[in-house]
């Protein structure tokens, strides 16, 4: 016999367990969250005793299962970031990082054009089958916020987690680890760390008035393909130049998607808006790594921008003189 709506109703109510958890999974994965602590309470012990040397890191992260783990929890730098930084150096020819690192030592790869990011697997072999990989992975937390090349490419905020009073287990800098941590998804979400506010400072600074959202002629052409524009300039009704924006910090499956949606707007656009011209804000490693798709995405446009100052600087050139017209 069919329940009724209340029996229903009352048995999520009644039979509610708030928080679902694994027992035994909790149990297994307490084990691993003490395994980090104890290897930390290790490395604390011998930076205590025996000051601190690098040697004691790449111990760390040679005999230690988890070592790798245990530095990024110390310092708060994710494994996410560590990944796209390996990334960063494989592509970029820095003298000085490239020595800090020993790039020489482990990478001989002649051509970026077709890079791929490095898995969680691949950086563990490369750290217990090379010496110079692992003393350079140790150099980067050691020194790399005072190599300029990642000071100018880092976030501050990502950038004061490679900071040597925080391998000295200095309650401070714990402290800083901690509110990191904490903050990281609001920092992450707020707006003001949304490249395509530069984009809007640029267009308040001239005055230039834009709107966001559908083209109407584009939901009555195409409904099932309609695109939300970032900036409609200088409104919908009568639209000049149409602005798209894609920064992508990391690869993904969508991004081939991504390109053939960007063509077939920039079609509809050519087709029900003749005067009004298509460019996009296209930047970030996860276009880089994909030239591919890359090269697709960038057909779409009539002129391509990245949030780089110089282009910033000759996107407001191109609005000053685009609009004059």
């Amino acid at each position: 016999m069919a329940k009724s709506v209340d029996e229903k109703f009352l048995t999520v109510i009644q039979k509610n367990t708030f928080y679902f958890f694994n027992s035994k999974f909790e149990e297994n994965y307490e084990g691993y969250i003490n395994s980090l602590k104890e290897t930390l309470l290790i490395v604390k012990n011998k930076v205590e005793t025996e000051g601190l040397k690098k040697e004691i890191f790449e111990w760390l992260l040679m005999d230690k299962e988890n070592g790798l783990r245990a530095l990024l929890a110390l310092t708060g730098f994710s494994n996410e970031y560590l990944k796209r930084l390996t990334t960063i150096i494989r592509i970029i020819d820095n003298p000085e990082l490239n020595k800090l690192v020993y790039k020489e030592k482990w990478y001989n790869e002649k051509s970026s054009d077709n890079i791929q990011e490095w898995s969680n697997s691949t950086i563990l072999k490369h750290i217990q089958r090379n010496e110079y990989f692992r003393k350079g992975i140790v150099n980067i937390f050691f020194e790399g916020a005072s190599i300029p090349f990642l000071a100018n490419t880092i976030p501050l905020f990502e950038l004061k987690k490679l900071s040597i009073s925080k391998l000295k287990f200095e309650i401070p800098e714990l402290i800083d680890t901690l509110i990191r941590y904490k903050e990281k998804g609001s920092y992450s979400g707020l707006k003001g760390n949304n490249p395509e506010t530069l984009i809007t400072e640029i267009l308040d600074r001239h005055e230039i008035t834009f709107d966001t959202g559908d083209l109407r002629e584009l939901i009555t052409n195409a409904p099932d393909n309609k695109r939300t524009m970032d900036f409609i300039i200088p409104n919908k009704k009568n639209p000049l130049i149409i602005i798209e924006s894609s920064f992508l910090a990391t690869t993904s499956s969508g991004q081939g998607d991504k390109s053939k949606t960007e063509i077939f707007i920039d079609s509809l656009i050519k087709a029900h808006y003749p005067n009004a011209i298509f460019i996009g804000f296209v930047d970030g490693i996860g276009w880089y790594v994909r030239k591919g798709d890359l090269k697709r995405m960038v057909t779409a446009y009539e002129d391509v921008f990245t949030f780089h100052k110089d282009e910033l600087k000759r996107f407001e050139e191109f609005l000053i003189e685009r609009l004059k017209k």
